[in-house]
């Protein structure tokens, strides 16, 4: 649990503590006591234990925890969000030739299918996904939910269908701070006078934006400072945001999966998927596909890079900005099938694609960092995480220059196999299906994220009526709560504190700011879909987004 709960006015009222009174007055106050008492085991009993009922907006019920299920509201949709905010369609001034393509939008914003040319995908399901079009992807799964309603008083948690990432994309260079909040603020100013944030205060609502969290975390209002102030707005701290990379230190938001080009329509292209990943003879025993970082002075990379051209058991996809393999979904595929180990250090930020895009190929992810996925999905990945990857903390590489070629060949080759094959299992939970069609009997990312908000809203629903607070809870020690299995523990030191020292003037581990590391994430965005498209006229498609 990661939340420290808001408590209502209700409950403090509840937990006053009891003045001592004069004996004349003790009559009185035992009626009154007494009336009390009766008014609460009957709204316990009756009101919370029955179905909602209609009534005036005035006064809005707390609806019980049995009656939940598992149904998501869609009522804002129904309700019609204002439309600036859920799908923004600029003016042609906004327009940038860093936009995303129209091309992406296509296909409910899966992008166009991918020919199957060298053989390395299947016949059916693979498309040139944008690795930033999570919003509208959830969005359109979300309309496929069989637990959809549009009562929110009788719904687990209310989804917000607002495209955070691609309102705060098309200002995150060049425009003032005013421009890159105002949608947030317009948001969050009319969900605060709706019937349904006055429920939970917001603590039942949940939105998707499919970039990193920092995009959202300017700390200042500096027309300097990088990106909107959507999550540090009072009200959204109270919202739960699923982004692609959440903050560690932070506890409203949620990291889900990147999209991968593989977006089934059933059950059985994703069971043939899996059989051909475990069939296949892999010849190298580890890879890397990147680019050295030579501005940023932590970063490992280039002792990666370096590693891979000595040795003859590893195949490297050096990435540059122009022509290059590494934006060939294809040769990206191609390397991941045909290695048994995938190398993914941090890239700008502390999180990479490419991560899921080794997994769905059934490469075992050696990772350098714990914030690149133990910390961030620990809704999708096991929290034993040497079940299915390697963890070379980055000072052996950046200081003992630890052969990483040594240490692989170390594990046995039946360790090697469970490894794999757990990869592979979890390939159903770390991608997101065809919006368009629904798998039978498989949980996507997308399923597991809502059962996720759902468990985590019921959980917080039953400390309010049962009147529980986490007083200990200390939200700079997010990431330590998010790797605790169910249930409120302490607590203490951990072996990964000194990966995560709490930033401190814009600083943190790796000597750059949050700030910074979004920034260049933008720009190699920028000039890997250029470079991809190989165009410099791009316009958004609003209007083609459902």
């Amino acid at each position: 649990m990661r939340r420290r709960l808001s408590t209502s006015a209700h409950h403090e009222e509840m937990e006053k503590a009891n003045g001592k009174s004069p004996p004349s007055r003790l009559c009185f106050l035992a009626t009154l006591a007494a009336m009390f008492w009766i008014m609460i085991f009957y709204f316990h009993f009756t009101v919370l234990s029955s179905n909602p009922i209609s009534i005036p907006e005035q006064s809005v019920p707390f609806p019980s925890i049995s009656s939940k299920s598992q149904r998501i509201s869609e009522a804002y949709e129904a309700l019609g969000l204002p439309k600036m905010m859920a799908k923004p369609k600029p003016k042609p001034s906004d327009l940038s030739l860093w936009t995303i393509m129209c091309k992406f939008t296509s296909n409910a914003s899966l992008g166009p299918p991918l020919e199957n040319v060298e053989g390395v995908f299947s016949n059916t399901g693979w498309y040139a996904t944008n690795q930033f079009a999570v919003d509208v992807i959830f969005n359109n799964r979300m309309k496929q939910y069989e637990c959809l309603t549009k009562d929110s008083f009788i719904a687990a948690a209310i989804f917000v269908p607002f495209y955070a990432g691609f309102d705060i994309a098309r200002y995150l260079w060049g425009y003032n701070i005013s421009v890159r909040d105002a949608a947030s603020l317009e948001l969050v100013d009319w969900l605060m006078k709706r019937p349904e944030w006055s429920v939970m205060g917001g603590m039942d609502h949940f939105l998707v934006a499919g970039r990193i969290t920092w995009d959202f975390r300017r700390l200042t209002d500096s027309e300097t400072d990088w990106g909107n102030k959507l999550l540090f707005l009072p009200a959204a701290k109270n919202m739960s945001m699923l982004v692609v990379e959440s903050s560690p230190w932070n506890a409203n938001d949620f990291g889900i999966p990147y999209p991968t080009y593989f977006h089934p329509a059933r059950d059985a292209e994703v069971f043939i998927w899996q059989d051909r990943m475990r069939k296949l003879e892999r010849k190298y025993l580890f890879s890397f596909a990147g680019v050295p970082l030579p501005d940023n002075p932590q970063s490992i990379r280039g002792q990666i890079i370096d590693q891979c051209k000595r040795s003859k058991v590893c195949k490297l996809l050096e990435c540059d900005f122009g022509e290059s393999k590494c934006h060939s979904p294809s040769s990206i595929m191609q390397m991941f099938q045909s290695s048994l180990f995938c190398l993914q250090p941090q890239g700008d930020s502390y999180t990479r694609r490419s991560a899921f895009d080794s997994m769905l190929a059934g490469c075992i992810p050696v990772f350098f960092h714990p914030g690149s996925a133990y910390i961030q999905y620990t809704w999708h990945l096991p929290r034993n995480y040497s079940t299915y990857s390697v963890f070379i903390p980055e000072d052996d590489i950046r200081k003992r220059n630890i052969s990483i070629e040594e240490r692989l060949t170390k594990i046995p080759p039946d360790v090697v196999e469970i490894m794999r094959e757990t990869v592979i299992s979890l390939i159903p939970g770390l991608i997101y299906a065809d919006p368009r069609s629904k798998m039978e009997t498989l949980k996507d990312a997308f399923d597991v994220a809502v059962q996720a908000v759902n468990d985590k809203v019921t959980k917080i629903r039953r400390d309010i009526i049962e009147g529980h607070r986490d007083e200990d809870f200390i939200e700079e020690n997010s990431w330590k709560y998010a790797l605790l299995e169910d249930g409120h523990r302490p607590v203490g030191p951990h072996e990964w504190d000194p990966f995560f020292s709490k930033p401190k003037d814009g600083k943190g581990d790796s000597h750059t700011s949050s700030a910074e590391a979004a920034k260049n994430s933008w720009k190699n965005e920028q000039r890997s879909q250029m470079s991809f498209a190989r165009i410099f006229t791009i316009i958004w498609c609003y209007e083609k987004l459902p």
